[in-house]
């Protein structure tokens, strides 16, 4: 029982991440983000809200595949800080790119923020190699969504 609870509880940890980032989406994606030149490769807006629900269960489930290891290892306690720091640049960056509407300070952000998961992944997959894979679609997203952000940040 106390398994299944932490793999909720590591889900929850990242969903409340995306929902707290998407607070700042809401505001700026009808009008400002709207009003922006996008880049042909652009994906409509409705793709982004279901692709980012199902990264943040994955991560969840990566996060929990790293905690069952326990506690009692520096190794771990240090990759979970880690995936707890990446995850509130992961936040940050709706917050600057939508909520203060900084397309430059949103470049700024995710390439940090990309750098973290990539350092994430390495972390994890020496103590679960599960855990460093189920986090490679994630980075090849925000690998994709970093494009986006310079793009759109060279076309306006």
């Amino acid at each position: 029982m106390i398994e299944i609870i932490k793999l909720f509880v590591s889900i929850i940890i990242c969903q409340l991440a995306g929902f707290i980032g998407s607070f700042a989406t809401r505001q700026s994606v009808g009008g400002w983000y709207r009003a922006l030149v996008k880049p042909d490769f652009n994906p409509p807006s409705w793709v982004f809200a279901p692709v980012w629900i199902t990264l943040y269960a994955v991560m969840g489930v990566s996060l929990y595949l790293i905690w069952r290891k326990g506690l009692n290892s520096v190794e771990v306690k240090y990759a979970i800080i880690l995936f707890l720091v990446h995850l509130v640049f992961n936040t940050l960056w709706s917050i600057v790119f939508f909520g203060y509407q900084s397309i430059g300070g949103g470049a700024i952000v995710i390439t940090v923020l990309w750098f973290l998961i990539l350092v994430t992944i390495i972390c994890f997959y020496k103590i679960s190699t599960p855990a460093g894979l189920l986090l490679i679609p994630y980075l090849l997203w925000v690998s994709f969504a970093s494009l986006l952000n310079f793009s759109i940040w060279r076309l306006n």
